[in-house]
């Protein structure tokens, strides 16, 4: 194998494919990248054996071939080679090295046998639709907060998708919860979509897709089946298993009879927040919010920092109420909403307070109260 690159094209897609791979692998194959030239270029291809990328990216092919080396190395060498760079990557399959050349720059790096690099397979994929990447990109970034992390509820770990109903429209929904909030965000439903099952993808994969994504303008073609997803477009193809659980049925936390409506600028209301919450507990992050006719006031304290107080002009014309939050938890929600204001709707201290966008119907945000 024989090939030139620019070294901005092989940073870009090594970016994406390296962060895949763990730090630690018990299987040494799994630390490597596979590296294929030909006609198409140079495709870099990497996984945790749960989840799988591709990238295709142009380079001057002299000799095609196929190799692998230790992804976080080269990644690490080709982010310090200068701006402009031209690598060449040269392997012998003989010698078990991969050889890089960049100016007055060597390396030698241990090549693995391709043949050891495993092929991701599975289900096949009986599904298929087509989703703008903006739009996927959406429903990522609404929902991803409010990811789980604990190992128990390991159905928790990720975003929920699956076809539903909306004011009797078809839509496409992403749903993450950790028990102490929820996000759930929804589209039309894109043509194909209409039949797929329920899935929960994972939160690696829900992290890598986001950054492969990024910067494509691209429809995002998705095919899945109930056991594994795949997202391709341009040159980049992601396959990834889905989390073998149940998700809980959310709608039943949703409050519907919420009676106490106060409106309030996002952008004010969380400014305050954050104020106050700087000497709240570290451990609880607790912020008192005390809603009154067109007044909100905000309050923290901890015996070891002290107290805070702010008020914020809000609309609001109900019975007075006292609600305690996390302050985080209100902060990642705040930050979901584009619009100017974000309407509150709470019915007391003790039950969940739906949190949505006065300018955006399409998202709703669910928080569970404290004891402050």
């Amino acid at each position: 194998m024989k090939l030139s690159i620019e070294r901005a094209q092989l940073f870009k897609s090594l970016q994406h494919v390296q962060s895949v791979v763990e730090r630690r692998n018990t299987i040494p194959i799994l630390s490597n990248v596979k590296l294929v030239a030909g006609d198409a270029g140079l495709s870099l291809n990497a996984t945790d054996l749960d989840l799988d990328i591709t990238e295709t990216v142009p380079a001057d092919v002299a000799e095609p071939g196929s190799t692998t080396a230790p992804a976080h190395i080269l990644f690490d060498i080709v982010r310090k080679l200068p701006d402009g760079a031209v690598v060449e990557i040269t392997a012998n399959a003989a010698e078990g090295q991969v050889m890089l050349t960049s100016g007055r720059s060597r390396f030698a790096l241990s090549a693995l046998s391709v043949d050891e690099f495993p092929e991701m397979s599975g289900s096949a994929l009986t599904h298929a639709f087509r989703i703008t990447a903006a739009d996927l990109r959406g429903l990522i970034d609404r929902t991803r907060f409010a990811i789980a992390v604990e190992e128990t509820r390991y159905y928790l770990n990720g975003i929920y998708l699956h076809p539903s109903v909306s004011d009797g429209l078809p839509v496409l929904r992403a749903v993450a919860t950790d028990g102490h909030r929820l996000a759930r965000v929804e589209l039309p439903l894109p043509e194909g979509a209409q039949d797929m099952p329920g899935v929960i993808l994972p939160r690696k994969t829900v992290v890598e897709l986001r950054k492969l994504i990024e910067d494509t303008s691209a429809d995002i073609a998705v095919s899945l089946s109930d056991s594994r997803i795949r997202f391709a477009f341009d040159d980049a193809v992601m396959s990834s298993k889905l989390i073998d659980g149940t998700f809980p049925d959310y709608e039943r936390v949703i409050p519907t009879d919420n009676d106490k409506v106060m409106e309030i600028d996002r952008k004010a209301f969380s400014q305050a927040v954050d104020r106050v919450a700087a000497v709240s507990s570290e451990k609880s992050r607790a912020v008192k919010v005390q809603v009154q006719n067109g007044l909100v006031c905000l309050s923290a304290s901890s015996p070891e920092s002290g107290s805070a107080e702010e008020e914020v002009e809000a609309a609001y014309e109900g019975a007075p109420i006292d609600i305690g939050f996390n302050a985080r938890y209100l902060l990642d929600i705040m930050s979901q909403i584009e619009g100017d204001a974000a309407r509150f709707g709470m019915l007391d201290a003790a039950s969940p307070t739906v949190v949505r966008d006065v300018a955006d119907a399409s998202a709703i945000y669910v928080l569970m109260p404290m004891r402050v």
